[in-house]
């Protein structure tokens, strides 16, 4: 790329070609993942709250799945509005509240975490701004080093707060197969976002609905990208597990609603081959990334938790084409702030 073409991508565009430089940097700094493990693993908590909305919410999905799997500790997601609108809040002497954030400043995610902090909770701020009021709140930051982002569709932050929360998960478990995956997934990422996703992007530049599906592991950053197609396309688009799209949603799937479908080899994949072969079998409109139903370039498989991360890459990479293409500013979604102040 010359430099002239560099200076007319879109914000969107150059922070999704930064992720694997990004994703280096990010694993060679341990100090903070070693000394939350070893506080994790010293107070013996019996459960895991995840606070975060939007993409950041996506991120503790992913989160669920590794601490379940991986760490045995049941997940529940927070409604910060029990604390800041109904006022009453829960007992957490045994949780670990695990906060989510690319700014850090959101009203509702500063107070349910000096709240759950103050209800004695282990609190953890996963954020990009470690100067911000969430990182005043909680006992411990785990940063996610992906620097300045400006467009305000957040990629990057995203697909780093995930590889610091499964470089967590390796650390603490002592995970070498996960480690030595993590060490490799910055090359990984490189060569994902060389993956030419333009079949699926052109089918959802005329598209008035789409549909991205996941399991386990990828079911996290199956929600992130249907939420970037919705926020970024403006058009409804909603990510369903595997097993979920049959109770219900696969009424709605016709084929003018493209279906993305992102696999990873693990325990999950025989349902998603499944699912892959009946949706074509009845004519609708597939694009599947991974296993042997597979339609989209892809770089093969490695470690579970770590690929489906990976498609991220390729599929915004696409989304943003697609948005351009239909007449649309990736970088200035409507109705959309880079920090969103709920309460």
């Amino acid at each position: 790329m010359t430099e002239v073409d560099a200076m007319h991508q879109t914000l969107m565009a150059r922070e999704i070609a930064q992720i694997p430089a990004a994703a280096a940097a990010l694993l060679a700094q341990t100090d903070a993942v070693q000394a939350i493990a070893a506080r994790i693993a010293q107070d013996n908590r019996q459960f895991v709250v995840m606070c975060g909305r939007g993409s950041s919410g996506h991120v503790g999905v992913y989160l669920r799945y590794l601490f379940e799997t991986r760490f045995g500790l049941l997940v529940s997601a927070a409604a910060p509005s029990v604390v800041t609108a109904y006022r009453r809040p829960s007992d957490m002497r045994h949780a670990i509240f695990i906060v989510i954030s690319q700014s850090g400043r959101s009203p509702d995610l500063v107070t349910a975490t000096r709240l759950a902090r103050e209800s004695g909770a282990l609190t953890i701020a996963i954020l990009n701004e470690t100067q911000s009021p969430v990182a005043d709140e909680a006992e411990y930051v785990l940063p996610v080093r992906a620097g300045p982002e400006k467009a305000v569709a957040a990629t990057k932050t995203v697909v780093l707060s995930m590889i610091a929360g499964a470089q967590l998960i390796a650390t603490l478990t002592q995970d070498d197969a996960l480690t030595l995956a993590l060490a490799r997934l910055p090359q990984r990422l490189g060569d994902a976002l060389r993956c030419d996703w333009s079949p699926w992007s052109a089918r959802l530049q005329k598209a008035h609905a789409a549909f991205v599906i996941g399991r386990g592991y990828g079911f996290g950053p199956a929600r992130e990208v249907a939420l970037k197609l919705t926020e970024t396309m403006q058009i409804p688009a909603l990510g369903y597990s595997a097993a979920e799209l049959r109770h219900g949603p696969r009424a709605a799937v016709t084929p003018a609603t493209p279906v993305l479908v992102l696999r990873q080899d693990d325990e999950a994949a025989a349902t998603v081959d499944e699912l892959i072969d009946e949706l074509v079998a009845q004519n609708e409109t597939v694009s599947a990334a991974g296993g042997p139903s597979g339609t989209l370039p892809w770089i093969g498989d490695d470690h579970p938790i770590c690929d489906p991360v990976a498609m991220l890459l390729p599929a915004y990479r696409a989304i943003e084409q697609a948005t351009r293409a239909r007449g649309l500013d990736p970088d200035k979604p409507r109705y959309l702030s880079k920090v969103t102040h709920t309460l």
